[in-house]
């Protein structure tokens, strides 16, 4: 396989990545959201768990029932929220009706009690109201269970170990949110669209009817298939050291930038192998989208079931916390993209004699 062959076809699909808009409009996205990563991660952080919006997030109805309880006025302390004392079946009505967001429910318990204190809660499935209420009520139901325990320690038969753990700056839900999902989604979002455009790469050339013309070049079909590969493949490290670059510029430091660079490749690399051999068999564009779309949400779901899958590893790797056992299971994905390659380059050898026949 001929280097300078390759390169010459990478170069001229780069070329012609400047006049696809929806690509680079989904990159000048990730550089803005990368680039602007510590003022925005404020309003993000918001929705990924509205509970960071504290106070000034209040003003969601609760409704009350059953017994008075130091509950109530932890709620009210609270402040993010408007409580509204009823009756149980008062208050059930009022949620249907979505006059208020959730329904705490107090049984009528002594704290000093041999039974335990159950506290319900009321929300609508699937409601975003209720995910926000349920969020904004682990504090005062918290801060009620301590309450509880503390009436009851003198039923302690063992005193508890107290872990000290360190004030960490932002945050746990600031980490959670930056480390857990926007760098996940920064890094891995340019695999999934170079995938795609190794699709674009390989069934333009069969819609333009250029493919016999590109062979009767120098360049064989198999190093055609590499060049297009290569081309895709290449965007994935740029972008990605790019986002750390980025990243790092807004206070947001990423550990073991090199590992977390090579999953990043090989996993983006497995992608693109992937959708270059659904472009190469179906030839046609649409049929190949659909067909990579649909492998890629189940080879997603089937990778997030997995203990130790990329996304796990990406954010282990990026917060400072892999061990051994995460940097083999990095190699391990690097060897295991090279034999996908190495598959993808035998079918794309048959596909080179059917071609020629």
């Amino acid at each position: 396989m001929n280097a300078r062959h390759l390169w010459t076809i990478a170069k001229k699909d780069l070329h012609g990545v400047k006049s696809e808009r929806t690509i680079v409009l989904a990159i000048l996205l990730q550089v803005f959201i990368a680039m602007f990563s510590s003022f925005l991660v404020v309003g993000l952080t918001s929705l990924y768990d509205p509970e960071a919006l504290g106070e000034q997030g209040g003003g969601l109805a609760i409704g009350y029932a059953g017994a008075d309880s130091p509950l109530a006025g932890l709620l009210h302390e609270d402040g993010g929220f408007v409580v509204y004392r009823m009756d149980l079946s008062e208050a059930v009505a009022a949620l249907k009706e979505r006059q208020v967001s959730a329904v705490v429910y107090v049984p009528d318990t002594r704290p000093d009690a041999e039974a335990p204190v159950k506290v319900t809660l009321y929300t609508i499935k699937n409601d975003i109201q209720g995910a926000a209420a349920s969020a904004g009520l682990k504090d005062a139901f918290e801060a009620y269970e301590e309450d509880l325990r503390d009436v009851r320690a003198d039923r302690l038969a063992t005193v508890p170990v107290e872990v000290a753990a360190p004030e960490s700056e932002g945050g746990q839900t600031f980490f959670l949110f930056v480390y857990g999902l926007l760098i996940p989604l920064l890094l891995f979002l340019p695999a999934i669209i170079s995938a795609s455009l190794v699709i674009d790469f390989v069934t333009e050339e069969y819609g333009a009817q250029t493919l016999d013309t590109l062979l009767s070049t120098p360049v064989t079909f198999v190093e055609c298939f590499w060049g297009k590969v290569l081309a895709a493949w290449i965007l994935v490290p740029l972008q990605a050291g790019a986002w750390l670059l980025l990243l790092a510029a807004n206070g947001i430091f990423i550990e073991n930038a090199l590992a977390v660079l090579a999953l990043v490749s090989a996993a983006a690399l497995a992608l693109i192998l992937l959708a270059g051999v659904a472009a190469l068999h179906y030839r046609e564009r649409t049929a190949a989208q659909f067909v990579y779309s649909t492998a890629l949400v189940a080879v997603i779901l089937a990778a997030l079931a997995v203990p130790g899958n990329p996304g796990h590893l990406l954010v282990l790797l990026s917060a400072g916390a892999a061990g051994p056992w995460e940097y083999m299971m990095v190699g391990a994905s690097v060897l295991g993209t090279v034999v996908l390659a190495a598959l993808a380059d035998r079918y794309a050898r048959a596909m080179e004699i059917r071609t020629r026949g």
